[in-house]
C-alpha cells in the first residue's frame, strides 16, 4: 500500500462556473469527455497518458455535489487493495461510505469516512501482466 495521494475531486453545484472558476485562477486544464457526468482535470505538467510530469502535481476531477460522497474536497490515496485497506480502516472506527467500484479499464475507486468524520477516497491501479 503506497497511500500516496494521487488524485482529487472538487464538487460543484454550478460545473460551467466551477470549470471557469479553476481555469482562470490557477491555469489548470480541463476536459468535460463526453457521456460521462465528470470533468476531468489536469494541474500541471503531464508526460505519457496524462501522468504528472513533475513532483508536486496530481491530477484530478470535479463532479456535481448531488454525485459526491463528501460536500468539500477529496483526497484520493493509492493502495494495492482496496477491499483490504477498507478492512482495515472499519478495524481502526473508519465506515465505508462506497465500496470498491470499477473505473473503465483504469483501475477502481472507493470512499471512506475516517473516525474525525472525513470522506477520503482510494485507488487501486489494474494490474498489467
Amino acid at each position: 500500500m503506497t497511500g500516496r495521494a494521487v488524485h482529487f475531486e472538487i464538487p460543484f453545484e454550478d460545473g460551467e462556473r466551477a470549470r471557469d472558476f479553476y481555469r482562470e485562477v490557477f491555469g489548470w486544464k480541463i476536459d468535460v469527455p463526453p457521456g460521462i457526468d465528470y470533468t476531468m482535470v489536469v494541474s500541471g505538467p503531464t508526460g505519457d497518458g496524462g501522468i504528472p510530469a513533475e513532483p508536486g502535481f496530481i491530477n484530478g476531477g470535479m463532479l456535481d455535489k448531488k454525485s459526491s460522497v463528501a460536500s468539500g474536497p477529496v483526497i484520493v490515496l493509492e493502495v494495492d487493495s482496496i477491499d483490504d485497506t477498507l478492512a482495515v480502516i472499519e478495524k481502526q472506527g473508519g465506515a465505508t461510505l462506497v465500496g470498491r467500484t470499477a473505473v473503465g479499464d483504469m483501475g477502481f475507486s472507493a470512499y471512506f469516512k475516517d473516525p474525525e468524520g472525513n470522506v477520503t477516497g482510494l485507488w487501486e491501479t489494474v494490474s498489467r501482466g
